[in-house]
């Protein structure tokens, strides 16, 4: 081992594996339950206000809302907006996605942690089966960091979207919070993941350390992120709304979030702050503080917005 390598590899070692437990705000370990519904998605979990397969969409929200967590993270991410959405009469889904099981104890899972291809892959799954019980014919998307990049990835690759025939997309809208869609820094790791490059590794060789391929995988300048922004960020005949938070430390910077092409009258960029100057949403607090909250469901239904106050 070099002398540098021996001096950084320690310290760059612990604080990546620290960011990797925390890259959504919270780790999140927990047994995998059958799913009750035959999904093929990991688990279809018990989640108030969501996951009623037996929903009959309403002529007001004709389209289910697909709620999807992100890294490290499960569905009980949406214990907040789930109920309050149902609420307001939406069908509600959400699953858990990402799932890879811990080494010593394969019966617990580490949920939005594998390949953030087959994350896609599982979402657009868990979509199809969404709008076969509902019988609607798009979904709109709601996705907290990860789960929004994973969201695109499903949209770009994975049949979420028809780039021939926009009419045919299976996803009318698009809502992100804090989304990692143009990679995040995250301090030790963005740190260990350029040491590995200068020293002639890969980037996904943080993979072993963290047992956290996404975690690697939404790092600015990846291969996925590469990937799935090649040729611009947004899919014809989708509605997009990226929310971020001036306070972001997970999602960072925060203005990397954004949406960097498209056309402005259907990608709609907005702070937190905007609605409300004086909020101080951290990136865990975009899925359970109310002004965030306004903000989503402003952006599935504009007459909200022209109806409701903002709760500043």
């Amino acid at each position: 081992m070099s002398n540098t390598l021996s001096r950084v590899l320690p310290t760059a070692v612990a604080a990546a594996v620290a960011g990797a437990l925390c890259l959504t705000g919270a780790g999140t370990a927990t047994a995998a339950p059958a799913s009750p519904t035959g999904t093929s998605v990991s688990a279809t979990p018990v989640l108030e206000g969501a996951n009623d397969f037996g929903c009959v969409p309403s002529a007001a929200h004709p389209r289910p809302v697909v709620l999807v967590h992100g890294t490290k993270m499960d569905a009980s991410t949406w214990k907040t907006l789930a109920p309050q959405l149902k609420s307001e009469g939406y069908c509600v889904f959400a699953p858990n996605y990402g799932g890879v099981s811990l080494l010593l104890d394969p019966s617990t899972t580490i949920w939005g942690s594998g390949d953030i291809a087959e994350s896609g892959r599982q979402i657009g799954r868990f979509v199809d089966e969404v709008l076969a019980a509902t019988g609607a014919e798009q979904v709109d998307l709601v996705g907290h960091s990860q789960g929004g990049t994973s969201s695109r990835q499903y949209m770009k690759f994975d049949g979420g979207t028809d780039p021939q025939d926009p009419a045919r997309n299976k996803v009318h809208t698009l809502v992100t919070l804090g989304a990692t869609n143009h990679g995040t820094t995250f301090g030790g790791l963005q740190q260990l993941s350029e040491l590995l490059t200068s020293l002639g590794l890969p980037g996904d060789a943080l993979t072993p350390l963290t047992y956290n391929m996404a975690g690697a995988q939404q790092l600015v300048g990846s291969t996925t992120l590469t990937s799935l922004n090649d040729g611009g960020d947004v899919q014809t005949g989708v509605e997009y709304t990226v929310i971020a938070t001036r306070n972001d430390t997970v999602s960072t910077p925060p203005g990397n979030t954004f949406l960097r092409s498209g056309d402005p009258s259907t990608v709609h960029n907005v702070w937190v702050q905007d609605v409300c100057p004086s909020a101080t949403t951290s990136h865990i607090g975009l899925v359970t503080d109310p002004a965030p909250l306004y903000m989503v469901k402003s952006a599935l239904d504009p007459d909200y917005a022209a109806t409701t106050p903002a709760p500043c």
